[in-house]
C-alpha cells in the first residue's frame, strides 16, 4: 500500500476505489468512540471535510487537550509522527494532524477493503 502524501492524493485514491464514503463512515465511528460531537455527512465535499476536520482538531488542541489525545489514541495515529511535528504554530500543526488522522483512517478503510 502506498500511503498518499497529500490530501488531494488521498481523496483521489479514495474516489478511484469508491471508498470515500467508507472513509467518512470510519471517521464518524472513531469520533463517536472518542465522545467528540462531530458527525460528517457521507456526501460531504472533500474540501469541507478537510476544513471541518482541521477546525475540530484545532479546537481540541486549544480547549480540550485530553479529548484530543484520546482521539489520537482511538484512531491510532503514530506518536512518533505527532512528536515530529513543529508545535510552534498551532494552526499549522492542527492541519498536519488532521491529515495524519485522515491517512490513518484511510489505511484502516483500505485494509478492510483489500482483505475482506
Amino acid at each position: 500500500m502506498n500511503v498518499p502524501s497529500t490530501f488531494e492524493d488521498l481523496i483521489k485514491e479514495a474516489n478511484t476505489l469508491d471508498l470515500y464514503k467508507k472513509l467518512v463512515r470510519q471517521l464518524n465511528k472513531d469520533f463517536l468512540y472518542a465522545n467528540i460531537d462531530l458527525d460528517f455527512d457521507e456526501d460531504i465535499l472533500p474540501s469541507s471535510l478537510k476544513f471541518l476536520l482541521h477546525e475540530t482538531v484545532y479546537k481540541l488542541i486549544q480547549d480540550k487537550f485530553s479529548e484530543y489525545l484520546n482521539l489520537l489514541y482511538i484512531i491510532d495515529v503514530s506518536e512518533h509522527q505527532i512528536k515530529a511535528l513543529d508545535g510552534t504554530d498551532t494552526l499549522a500543526m492542527s492541519e498536519q494532524v488532521a491529515f495524519l488522522i485522515l491517512k490513518r483512517e484511510w489505511q484502516k478503510v483500505w485494509f478492510k477493503h483489500k482483505y475482506s
